[in-house]
């Protein structure tokens, strides 16, 4: 099995959630699977308090039920611990920069602590997966490891299951390199301008809505003759990476206005 080239530690991350709106649903089940430098790997698996209710039909998916976490501690009493398995460390996972990487931000801001993904590595095995043969994760394991996954939807699983799927892509794929920096930008399937690619860069290297009813026009454009979709957004369930990235642009058009 290839090795990772590794200039820091690398963190596979899996989060069971209440749901899937990156905004306003909780983690209740986070597993982490670090490798080291060295190659000495080491797991952990939290469970949390969401202190809001899960839906009937997620616990269905996942098999966690609001019983099952009632009396675990909420993420805001475990936050610093956790903040300090993610110092230094990029990051990996399964869909994770659409999904799990935005809601662990969403997670943090609430418990007032900045996590800084200025300098990171994202690496994300399903953009991996998908450039190269558009499957699922179940899929992808039976696929590139041969191998039946069981308890999908369990966080320990999946994660366990996501680093050994990368480790095959690396020994299958001779195109692909095992720097987490080159992985990085592979499995980075739009010019994304916020995590949860909201925002995306078009050819002509403009920022772009990447949903709704703007898909395809320019941010400028529609701040321009929709003022009020920047405020529709600022008060909605998204991101407050994408809400940090609009109110950016929305200030840089503002100052080339005045400049």
């Amino acid at each position: 099995m290839m090795k990772l080239q590794l200039k820091r530690p690398l963190l596979f991350l899996d989060l069971e959630t209440t749901g899937v709106n990156v905004g306003s649903d909780r983690i209740i089940e986070m597993a982490i699977l670090k490798l080291h430098v060295d190659g000495s790997q080491e797991q952990h698996l939290f469970r949390f308090n969401p202190t809001i209710p899960i839906p009937i039909e997620v616990s269905k998916v996942h098999g966690i039920y609001d019983a099952d976490i009632a009396n675990e501690p909420a993420f805001n009493d475990k936050a610093k611990e956790i903040y300090q398995l993610f110092f230094n460390c990029d990051l990996a996972g399964y869909n994770s920069n659409k999904f799990d990487v935005p809601l662990l931000i969403e997670e943090f801001n609430r418990a007032g602590i900045a996590f800084e993904m200025y300098g990171r590595k994202l690496v994300d095995v399903q953009n991996i997966f998908h450039k190269m043969e558009k499957r699922t994760l179940a899929a992808a394991y039976k696929f590139y490891c041969d191998k039946d996954l069981i308890n999908a939807h369990s966080a320990l699983a999946d994660t366990t299951a996501t680093f050994e799927v990368l480790m095959q892509q690396l020994d299958k794929y001779t195109d692909l390199q095992p720097s987490v920096e080159f992985l990085s930008e592979f499995s980075t399937m739009h010019r994304a301008v916020d995590l949860a690619a909201r925002i995306v860069m078009n050819e002509q290297n403009k920022e772009v809505f990447n949903f709704g009813k703007y898909k395809g026009k320019t941010v400028a454009a529609v701040f321009k003759s929709d003022p009020s979709y920047y405020d529709w957004m600022m008060k909605g369930d998204f991101a407050t990476d994408t809400k940090n990235v609009i109110t950016r642009l929305r200030l840089q058009e503002l100052n080339n206005k005045l400049s």
